[in-house]
């Protein structure tokens, strides 16, 4: 399943809008800040249709009783771009355990580049619920070699990513390396470039979050 929010929520496409303009764009508290709303109302969405169990609960008064979380999921992100997307899922899924990744590309002298693996940290996944952030789902390489990855740790029952804007060729590849995957996304574009960036796009999440990195 993919889940086009921009088309749901308004607040969504407005946020969208603001980590696209580039005159707002260098504003840096306030990109990680909209790319942390759209985690936010990712997490209410996927919410939704995570299985929930009902519980009997003492109020002053009385007991009442309330649907919540059967399980809390695994919140994964792939360092260091996914980190406000990561923190807005956390925000409401605040019981949640955690996973980090660094993925990063290792550019050629000739233009290519490949997908470089050099760290993770993650809890038992074995029959759990992995939400994975990632900003942009460009090429969608570095995502399906994290769910690889991690795959290699345990067997998730689910797997959901959640990326501010995706790209209609990176969601084809994910999808089919990945049937099961539902993705979640801000907006979708259909353009990318040779150099794999997504256009119109927003330019490069990371560098507009934390400051322009050196290329390795």
């Amino acid at each position: 399943m993919i889940v086009n929010l921009s088309q749901q929520h308004s607040l969504i496409s407005n946020w969208v809008g603001e980590l696209r303009d580039i005159s707002i764009q260098t504003d840096r508290m306030r990109f990680r800040r909209n790319l942390e709303r759209i985690g936010e109302v990712a997490a209410y969405e996927i919410s939704k249709v995570l299985p929930f169990i009902v519980k009997e609960i003492q109020t002053p008064l009385g007991l009442a009783e309330h649907k919540v979380l059967k399980e809390q999921p695994v919140l994964a992100t792939i360092l260091r771009a996914g980190l406000p997307l990561h923190q807005g899922l956390l925000n409401y899924f605040d019981q949640a355990d955690n996973a980090f990744i660094s993925a990063y590309r290792k550019h050629n002298k000739d233009g290519s580049f490949e997908i470089s693996l050099d760290y993770v940290s993650c809890p038992e996944l074995e029959n759990r619920v992995v939400i994975i952030s990632d900003p942009m789902l460009a090429t969608g390489s570095s995502l399906v070699k994290t769910i690889h990855f991690l795959k290699e740790e345990g067997h998730p029952r689910e797997i959901h990513i959640v990326a501010a804007i995706a790209c209609t060729v990176g969601i084809e590849y994910v999808k089919r390396e990945e049937p099961s995957v539902t993705i979640w996304c801000g907006d979708i574009d259909d353009e990318l470039t040779a150099k794999g960036y997504i256009v119109p796009g927003l330019g490069d999440a990371g560098d507009l979050a934390y400051g322009v990195k050196v290329q390795m």
